[in-house]
């Protein structure tokens, strides 16, 4: 009798693990070591602005990523839990595609010109009803309780956890099961709300733990939107650590260091406490069967009502553009006047003067995005599943790390590596932030493919090869195309690696528009804050152009 063969590890799978683990990794173990540098942590701890800095931290981050949870929830619940809401398919995610495409730094400098006392919202008030003639002495933007951070940070991660959402409830099964369990809960006599709240929500945030950590880490560890619309006073810790890094003096760049990895054990230290939190509904899962209710009769929930919450997202975003675009063709504006008084191109003038910069964007994100696509493909076609999921939080380490951190280890990298100031190396820095956003995109799609597919054409003699290419990825099709724009928009967005990776060489439309933030130039800000986002969503819409589903014509009778 043959044994049975031994579990192996495939030699292709084994390639792809050292061509994007050896450089995550050596990333990482770069940093290790300045946790031996006592003199910069006694420095960083004696520092008048760092424990006022570290309370910012801890209330701007935490109740951003509290607040967008919560309306995420919510949003989910309406479409999820409510009959007659539909289901959360390709026809509604598209709707989050041109969300996802606004960078973070375009998005905040949008709502910069939105809520700043001689912006726009305040125009549409002045001087009547509000009686103001100048822009008045208010700190809505820069504000000493970070309320700004907080507000800009909550809408841009609500569209990246509606988007983790809807990628995992496309696996084969998940939606089904979930509306199962609701349909059930309503026979046991819960609401529609109390369904959601206590069986629905616990059993999808299980399966949302990488996206809600993305989003703690980020919430905790931003720096170009702390920069254009946080506070100052104190400054969020990243902010203080990405100005000690930015120094020439060896012991400041140490206290810098020492700051990024307190800002690590930040992290974790609320990723723990976070963990605890979201332990409760679970736990009000398991005493479900516990708890009596009255029954009730669930009223149904009119679709538009259901579509009513991502409405007012679009109607935001709308108006953060609106304001970017009105701003970017604006001359002289005294307030309290509601248009310009003179129309200009004058900064789109200046921004095709710089079509270097936009070439650069263009090429950078093109590439690295289709690596990522690429790598990803191969891991998730090559690579047995159980070590796709012991290994995924390894390919989540960019998506988690403090943004300053990776920057490091990614600096200290491509120096080892003769790679600072080069183009190769800004090209893998990019490839490597995009791989994890990539994954996430594709993974649920890529496993929703009917495995009996595959049998079928083996059984018609036909090769892998011949089966991938006229079956299997015709059928991803908009699954691919999606997710190559997801790694464009994640590598247009890339701040903090362009400069340090790029050593100030190579210019994007990002760096471009966090630096011009700071001055006074608002018109060529804007203008390049528009192109930041432009950028993706053009991308988004060739994707979907492509990936559009293909329509034969009739056959002749």
């Amino acid at each position: 009798m043959p044994a049975a063969p031994a579990p192996r590890f495939p030699v292709g799978a084994t390639l792809l693990l050292l061509l994007a683990g050896t450089p995550l990794l050596w990333a990482l173990g770069s940093t290790f070591t300045d946790w031996a540098q006592t003199a910069a942590w006694a420095a960083l701890w004696q520092h008048p602005q760092t424990l006022p800095a570290l309370g910012m931290t801890l209330w701007t981050g935490l109740c951003a990523t509290l607040i967008s949870t919560g309306i995420t929830a919510f949003m989910l619940g309406r479409w999820l839990a409510a009959p007659g809401t539909g289901h959360l398919s390709g026809d509604w995610a598209r709707w989050l595609s041109p969300l996802l495409s606004v960078p973070h730094a375009a998005f905040a400098i949008g709502m910069v010109a939105l809520i700043a006392p001689g912006g726009w919202l305040l125009r549409l008030v002045s001087p009547w009803p509000s009686g103001l003639e100048l822009p008045p002495a208010w700190s809505t933007t820069q504000d000493p309780w970070g309320l700004g951070l907080i507000a800009a940070l909550v809408l841009k991660e609500i569209p990246f956890l509606l988007w983790a959402a809807w990628a995992h409830v496309q696996q084969p099964g998940v939606q089904a099961q979930l509306r199962q369990s609701l349909r059930l809960a309503a026979l046991w006599g819960y609401t529609d709300a109390q369904a959601w709240w206590r069986i629905g929500w616990p059993q999808l945030v299980r399966a949302l733990r990488a996206p809600l950590l993305a989003v703690l880490a980020y919430s905790l560890t931003v720096v170009d939107m702390a920069l254009i619309i946080g506070p100052t006073t104190p400054p969020t810790l990243a902010m203080l650590t990405w100005q000690w890094l930015q120094d020439a003096d060896p012991a400041t760049n140490a206290v810098g260091a020492s700051a990024a990895w307190l800002l690590t054990l930040l992290l974790l230290v609320t990723a723990a406490g976070w963990a605890g939190w979201r332990a409760w509904p679970l736990w009000r899962q398991r005493q479900v069967r516990g708890v009596r209710f009255s029954p009730g009769v669930s009223k149904a929930a009119k679709p538009s009502a259901s579509r009513r919450p991502l409405s007012v997202l679009l109607g935001i975003y709308a108006a953060v553009l609106g304001a970017l675009a009105l701003g970017s063709v604006s001359g002289p504006w005294p307030f309290p006047k509601l248009l310009p008084e003179v129309w200009t191109l004058q900064a789109w003038t200046g921004v095709l003067q710089s079509s270097g910069t936009v070439w650069t964007t263009l090429g950078l994100g093109l590439c690295s995005a289709a690596a990522a696509l690429v790598w990803v493909v191969a891991w998730l076609e090559w690579v047995p599943p159980r070590w796709q999921q012991r290994l995924r939080p390894l390919w989540m380490l960019p998506l988690v790390l403090p943004a300053v951190l990776w920057v490091v280890g990614l600096h200290r990298l491509s120096i080892a590596w003769g790679l600072d100031g080069r183009a190769i190396g800004l090209w893998l820095a990019h490839t490597l932030s995009a791989l994890p956003y990539v994954l996430i995109a594709l993974q649920g799609p890529y496993g929703a493919v009917d495995g009996r597919l595959a049998r079928v054409s083996a059984t018609l003699g036909r090769s892998r090869a011949a089966f991938l290419w006229h079956v299997k990825w015709p059928l991803l099709r908009s699954a691919l195309a999606a997710a190559l724009a997801v790694g464009f928009a994640v590598s247009v967005a890339q701040y903090l690696p362009t400069l340090y990776v790029g050593a100030g060489r190579f210019q994007t439309v990002t760096t471009e528009a966090v630096t011009l933030a700071s001055g006074g130039q608002r018109a060529l800000t804007a203008a390049f804050a528009w192109l930041q986002w432009l950028l993706p969503m053009l991308m988004f819409g060739l994707a979907a152009w492509w990936g559009r589903p293909r329509r034969w014509p009739a056959a002749a009778q």
